[in-house]
């Protein structure tokens, strides 16, 4: 199926071919996407020249989405390699270690909420607005990640849950602002998923086991599973949807009880 086969898309935050962004990547790319990506820092570029080369993408660009002007750099210098783009991937999020340790108010700290809630949640809104002129008018699409924590409170998740909660707030606000310029905005909430990022997660491995066995599918999800649904929401065959937040993880989240007979 090449439903996207006269799509643009840039990734954001691609760091890694065990993580989120790069199941995305490859379904998006499957489904006959161009893609472009940036790399946080010198010490990563190699490694996403690589992946990209992989998908067939020569496009790789420096962005540090902490910092505006890099922001700006980043889509001034994407113009030079396409007039206008399709979709937004924004694979971003990050919060001290600290931060994720331990009770919630023993571990949060004034800089903490202010880092995590910065680069995981106002870095979906800066990418946007930057980009605006290059995804106008191409009934274009964006997409972010958040997960469960932002509307469950999670062992350890701490700050991080409050800054996908932001996050998932700016999806539907950037929806009703975006949506007049024909831009829709979406993401997707994914279960916990073995990744590079999450290995050093507190409890990762408890957590598939207890998804595994309490989600109606009896299983976790996987990067394909949220590539899929990306695909397709980025697509036109969503061209109806916006502003909503679309679990991936196996039913787990309408689940209200387990017993162990179930």
């Amino acid at each position: 199926m090449s439903f996207l086969a006269d799509k643009r898309a840039v990734i954001i935050g691609l760091a890694s071919n065990r993580s989120i962004a790069w199941g995305i990547a490859q379904a998006l790319r499957a489904r006959g996407a161009e893609l472009a990506f940036n790399y946080q820092n010198e010490k990563l570029q190699n490694r996403v020249e690589k992946m990209a080369a992989e998908l067939d993408s020569k496009i790789t660009l420096p962005l540090d989405v902490t910092e505006d002007e890099q922001i700006e750099n980043f889509f001034r210098d994407l113009s030079t390699h396409w007039d206008g783009f399709d979709i937004l991937v924004h694979s971003v999020a990050y919060a001290p270690s600290e931060q994720l340790e331990g009770r919630y108010l023993d571990a949060i700290t004034r800089e903490g909420f202010q880092i995590a809630h910065d680069i995981s949640s106002y870095s979906f809104s800066a990418l946007a607005k930057a980009s605006r002129t290059m995804i106008k008018g191409r009934n274009g699409a964006l997409l972010t990640l958040s997960y469960l924590g932002a509307v469950r409170s999670m062992p350890s998740y701490n700050v991080m849950g409050l800054a996908k909660a932001s996050l998932e707030a700016n999806v539907r606000f950037m929806a009703l602002d975006l949506g007049v310029d024909g831009i829709r905005v979406n993401a997707i909430s994914a279960g916990p998923i073995r990744t590079l990022a999450s290995s050093g997660v507190k409890g990762m491995r408890q957590m598939l086991t207890h998804v595994g066995k309490t989600s109606p599918l009896k299983r976790n999800v996987t990067i394909e599973d949220v590539g899929n649904a990306a695909s397709f929401l980025v697509s036109d065959l969503a061209a109806g949807v916006t502003g909503e937040i679309l679990y991936v993880d196996s039913g787990y989240n309408t689940v209200g009880m387990h017993l162990d007979s179930t």
